[in-house]
């Protein structure tokens, strides 16, 4: 009882900060560097979209975390972060991928009690829920949000969208957007959400989802 824990405990402690540490930060610092140069590129709006599509599996590694530095870096430099809103529109394409399942198994009280509060705190800027309780448990919603979540930040960089800084991501990221740029980040949130839903709703009923 106590000398299995505690040397289980020092294993893995010592196995996080000797192999993984140093593992996860070197990907997390190449990863900064592959973004910061993509969006400083003149062929940004490209890498937007390869970036809104795979944002939402660096979430379920956790190496979305390294974003933060490199909003900061940009805000630093240039006044501004388009980084931001593509991360804000990422949670909002994951929460509309979630009200797809919901309309699909609007009748499914059970489902419905897993699905109602992942969208919603998915649409406040925390994915987790939605993500590992509705939309990888499926599979296509989780696909169908990566793609509006790509289309959405390629229209956001394409036009320019700068955010003022880093904070609440989902629906209320919009306050940190530029004033100049709201409107347009208002119409990529509307595809961040007709999108996923969409092609969430259309698979899901080829494949019977109820």
């Amino acid at each position: 009882m106590i000398v299995v824990p505690f040397c289980s405990l020092l294993l893995a402690v010592i196995a996080a900060h000797a192999v993984v540490g140093p593992i996860g930060w070197a990907i997390g610092s190449w990863i900064s560097k592959i973004v910061y140069a993509g969006l400083t590129s003149s062929f940004r709006w490209l890498f937007a979209t390869l970036f809104g599509f795979v944002y939402a599996p660096l979430v379920i590694t956790g190496l979305h975390h390294m974003t933060n530095a490199i909003d900061l870096q940009l805000m630093a430099e240039f006044g501004g972060t388009m980084l931001w809103p593509m991360i804000a529109l990422s949670n909002i394409a994951q929460g509309s991928a979630v009200l797809g399942m919901m309309y699909l198994q609007k009748k499914n009280e059970e489902a419905k009690q897993i699905s109602i509060p992942a969208c919603i705190s998915c649409y406040l800027g925390v994915t987790e829920p939605a993500m590992f309780g509705v939309n990888l448990k499926r599979g296509f919603p989780f696909l169908s949000a990566m793609i509006g979540s790509a289309i959405a930040a390629t229209v956001s960089v394409g036009m320019n969208v700068m955010a003022n800084s880093i904070g609440v991501g989902g629906i209320p990221g919009i306050l940190s957007i530029q004033p100049q740029y709201m409107g347009i980040f208002a119409l990529c949130m509307l595809i961040a959400i007709a999108v996923p839903f969409t092609l969430t709703v259309m698979v899901g009923k080829k494949k019977g989802i109820i």
